[in-house]
């Protein structure tokens, strides 16, 4: 491969020394200098450069097709897992519950409150729901590491209380699931539990 690029007279004289005392037959390219005073240098450039530059290129292309590949959550998918929550909350009398459901990055991307339930229940579900999917963990085990004298956890910032689920779907976390104001905490945790199990498509 030729390359021909343009440099000023000043530079022929280093570039002719520089050529001359290449002597590296690895896997070669030619470079050809133009000078100004139209002399025309060849010096030869070791490959490597060249086969660094293809690594770095197979590696972003890697990087974008593992990114392409990456599944997320539709909005068809969070609401059928709310359905199957409130299915759940429904058979065993539970007195109310915020369903929230997020994407792989703690976004919000459905909820549903169902009546008589606490108005800040919507927050606390959704917070829950953000806790686990950015922790792709369920928000109970957080709790759990807190009460068993992990207190510095309190000062990560995110929203430590069960109920928090991660949803799995084609062994990629594509979100999570949050449930808040039930009957209780391990109820919002069972709520939960049931809407990640939602068949998804």
């Amino acid at each position: 491969m030729n390359i021909v690029v343009s440099l000023p007279s000043t530079f022929c004289s280093l570039l002719n020394k520089v050529n001359k005392g290449t002597s590296d037959t690895r896997m070669l390219i030619n470079v050809t200098i133009v000078c100004k005073q139209n002399k025309k240098i060849k010096m030869k450039i070791i490959k490597i450069a060249t086969g660094l530059l293809i690594t770095a290129m197979t590696m972003i292309a890697g990087a974008a097709d593992a990114q392409s590949s990456q599944k997320n959550i539709t909005l068809e998918s969070a609401k059928a897992i709310v359905a199957e929550a409130i299915k759940y909350a429904k058979s065993v009398n539970a007195p109310g519950g915020a369903i929230a459901v997020v994407d792989n990055g703690g976004n919000l991307v459905y909820l549903e409150r169902l009546d008589g339930t606490f108005a800040a229940a919507s927050e606390v579900a959704t917070k829950k729901a953000n806790t686990s999917a950015l922790f792709k963990a369920p928000s109970s085990k957080l709790e759990n590491s807190i009460n068993g004298g992990r207190g510095a956890l309190i000062t990560v910032g995110h929203t430590f209380l069960q109920g928090g689920i991660p949803i799995i779907f084609e062994g990629q976390l594509i979100g999570a699931v949050g449930v808040s104001g039930s009957a209780s905490a391990q109820q919002d945790e069972d709520m939960a539990n049931a809407g990640a199990k939602a068949t998804l498509k």
